[in-house]
């Protein structure tokens, strides 16, 4: 049963920092939650500091929470850093530069649509320091958010600390003007420093002048109150300090944490209502994020492309409602699955330009002619490992089908044009990786160079009709070249809906111990030390180290500093210390991003806030382009052929597939073949009744074929001939390897 102290149904925390204020909250999702639902709070709010990297995240956990009687409401905002003297295009000298903290929260979608292009603005084209935003920018965007007077930092305060009772009040007018008076907010902050209650006052007297709500809030940096010392550690960690020094940066008290409502209540007896508001403003907030909808791009058709709608491809749907009604009813489900006569039209000239497109590949890759009525009763396979055309013709309108019953006409689509794109640009692309390799719909599109019917590879693994899930192609390109792939795929579809994936470096167990040992001025050695009694495993925790590790145990039983470092790490590990750019991972949408997710900057690429999983939830449409240094030599190797064999047709992928003859070592594996008496054994006819091996096992065995002679050939040879020294032949190696290497400098 839960301390009536820690009960707090009428108040409701509204600025709070989570992890995600990199090196300055304290806070991780996961505890803050879980304590907000020991103390049966009905909201709380993030704000962290001028991003959102961590709002989804946020909403995400709080709704999983919000389970029976316990009802979370996640408030969605965010601490902006904002400039009030000057415009956003101005870059002032950093002493002379000042900006101020406001904070704002979502009322509805709409506000949460402002919020993320606010903040994306402040990243893309604010960025000075700290990522800003300005009066123009905040006005043309303040629909459906409620704004904050904000803490010591804020505008509003800063004047009053200054005695600027009128600055203020011209400061609150403006605000009241951009958000309205029922929008914006007076916040009034305790924590026992003198700066802050001698602003209330002030603050209560512009709230009753504006007839404006007064809220209290309490800053949180941190979940419990014990967490101060590890928030201390962070801001050393932030900043490069060292613990002992006495002039860093620190805060001034121990009371950034989640109160209860009992607490809050104590400090601001004074002022009840301050409390009971907070409740009101949480009620004025309600965002629902856009989780499942489709949000895919279209297909867009080269100005000269005007795609006849087909009838087959209607015929591909009935098919597929078929199946999936049969599924459906075999698993004890109501039969009704329909596609509906407007989602059709909406798809039907995007698939019927795929099934043509598919129809074309069928021809080339098989020779078989889709439109041709003696293609589909031809049921002869013309080969071991091949199909029937009419197995084909069957397997592809099962495939398509399934793609379009699920809607991913146009993932196909725009995956075949920057393919298509790339090769006409002779830029190398992979065969393919992965499920996908298991579809001959994206084998005819040359997505894929795998053949699927004769490798046995099967669609359901990529595309389920029994297990819908968004597909995934993980297309390789020369690495050299993938950046005009993707700079083709930002032209094509805008350069706002286009962008990389941000990851997030958190606090590993080993880093968290050496982070803490340098900031209490430890040795290097003792430092290393310390940190190699953690175990080496992947994603381990510092508590499960203790358990793994005697001599980590035994360490911190006899080491007082050791188990101050791991008692504070095990509050730090697993937070956010720095963000990045996913190496290949790229979000394609049908309209702006900042619609959908906030958006950055990371080495200089349009980045999104939100990490792989949330942007993938929120339905868009997420790509890899890989960069492989394999095609890239490949490539080289293929352009010195050409040019200095004089064979300017030469194709690695056409020689790769042509029918060599093989040598007689190489048509009997066994190693008997090699030493036996009879020629007969090691003639090429000796293998003629064999049925025809692929490229791959022919080579294969015919390395393992020279090896075995070659391996007899050496022992017969070292019996015959002394040893020569090692300098010896490395000097041998040497000389035998300069006429390649001159030619190789000569063909660079």
């Amino acid at each position: 049963m839960a301390d009536p102290e820690s009960i707090s149904r009428d108040f409701v925390h509204l600025h709070v920092h989570t992890d995600y204020s990199m090196l300055d909250g304290c806070s991780r999702i996961d505890r803050l939650m879980a304590r907000a639902c020991d103390m049966n709070m009905r909201a709380v709010a993030i704000t962290d500091h001028g991003n959102l990297f961590g709002l989804f995240d946020f909403w995400n956990e709080a709704k999983q929470r919000s389970k029976g009687n316990v009802k979370l409401k996640p408030l969605l905002g965010c601490e902006l850093y904002l400039v009030w003297d000057h415009a956003l295009t101005e870059k002032p000298d950093r002493r002379e530069h000042r900006y101020y903290h406001m904070g704002v929260l979502a009322r509805n979608f709409k506000g949460y649509q402002n919020l993320t292009k606010l903040v994306s603005d402040a990243h893309v084209r604010g960025l000075h320091y700290k990522p800003r935003t300005d009066l123009t920018q905040l006005a043309a965007h303040a629909e459906g958010l409620i704004g904050f007077s904000g803490c010591l930092q804020g505008v509003i305060p800063q004047h009053l600390l200054k005695d600027d009772y009128e600055g203020a009040r011209k400061a609150c007018g403006r605000f009241v003007e951009i958000f309205g008076r029922e929008n914006f907010v007076i916040e009034i902050m305790d924590h026992g420093i003198e700066e802050q209650k001698r602003i209330i006052a002030p603050l209560l007297r512009l709230a009753e002048e504006f007839r404006l709500r007064v809220v209290a809030t309490n800053d949180v940096h941190y979940v419990g109150e014990g967490d101060a010392t590890a928030h201390d550690a962070m801001l050393c960690i932030q900043t490069g300090a060292r613990l002992a020094d006495e002039r860093r940066m620190r805060y001034p008290a121990r009371e950034f944490y989640l109160k209860s409502e009992a607490e809050m209540r104590r400090v601001f007896s004074e002022v009840p209502e301050a409390i009971t508001n907070t409740v009101a403003v949480a009620e004025m907030c309600d965002v629902k994020l856009p989780v499942g909808q489709n949000n895919y791009p279209v297909y867009v058709f080269p100005p000269e492309v005007r795609p006849k709608p087909a009838a087959k491809f209607d015929v591909i749907l009935d098919d597929y409602e078929r199946l999936k009604n049969g599924l459906l009813a075999a698993q004890g489900k109501e039969a009704a699955f329909k596609v509906d006569a407007a989602a059709r039209d909406k798809m039907r000239a995007n698939g019927s330009y795929l099934l043509e497109q598919v129809k074309r590949g069928l021809k080339e890759r098989y020779g078989v002619d889709y439109d041709d009525p003696a293609a589909w009763k031809d049921e002869q396979a013309p080969g071991p490992g091949q199909a029937s055309p009419a197995e084909l013709c069957r397997r592809v309108d099962f495939e398509l089908g399934v793609i379009a019953g699920t809607g991913f006409v146009d993932y196909f689509l725009i995956v075949w044009d920057f393919i298509d794109w790339a090769r006409r640009q002779d830029i190398p692309v992979g065969p393919g990786r992965g499920s996908g390799a298991g579809s001959i719909v994206a084998y005819c599109l040359k997505i894929t160079d795998i053949d699927p019917i004769r490798f046995g590879l099967l669609f359901e693994r990529f595309l389920n009709p029994e297990r819908v899930s968004a597909p995934d192609f993980d297309i390789d390109f020369c690495m050299r070249r993938r950046d005009e792939v993707v700079g083709y795929v930002r032209r094509k579809y805008g350069e706002d809906r286009v962008a990389n994936i941000i990851t997030f470096g958190t606090f590993g167990a080993k880093m968290v111990v050496r982070d803490l040992a340098r900031i209490r001025d430890l040795p290097f050695v003792e430092t290393n030390r310390l940190a190699k009694l953690v175990p080496d495993d992947i994603n381990i925790s510092l508590e499960d180290a203790l358990k793994k590790s005697n001599e980590l145990s035994a360490e911190v039983e006899a080491n007082p500093q050791a188990a101050e470092i791991v008692e504070t790490g095990r509050v730090i590990e697993g937070m956010v210390r720095n963000s990045g750019k996913h190496a290949c991972g790229m979000i394609i949408a049908d309209r702006p991003l900042t619609d959908i997710i906030p958006v950055t900057v990371q080495e200089g690429d349009l980045t999104t806030q939100y990490a792989k999983d949330p942007v993938e939830k929120l339905g868009l449409l997420k790509m890899d382009f890989l960069g492989l240094k394999t095609l890239t030599v490949i490539d080289d190797a293929q352009r010195l052929v050409r040019r200095h064999r004089g064979l300017p047709d030469f194709d690695i992928e056409k020689v790769a597939s042509r029918t060599r003859r093989p040598t007689p070592c190489s048509t009997t594996p066994a190693r008997s073949a090699c030493s036996s008496s009879n020629p007969a054994a090691c003639s090429p006819s000796a293998g003629s009744s064999a049925s025809p091996r692929s490229t791959r096992s022919w080579r294969s065995s015919r390395s393992t074929a020279r090896g075995r002679c070659s391996s007899s050939r050496t022992t017969s040879a070292a019996r015959r001939t002394p040893p020569r020294s090692s300098t010896r032949i490395r000097s041998l190696r040497r000389s035998r390897a300069r006429p390649t290497a001159s030619w190789s400098t000569r063909s660079r």
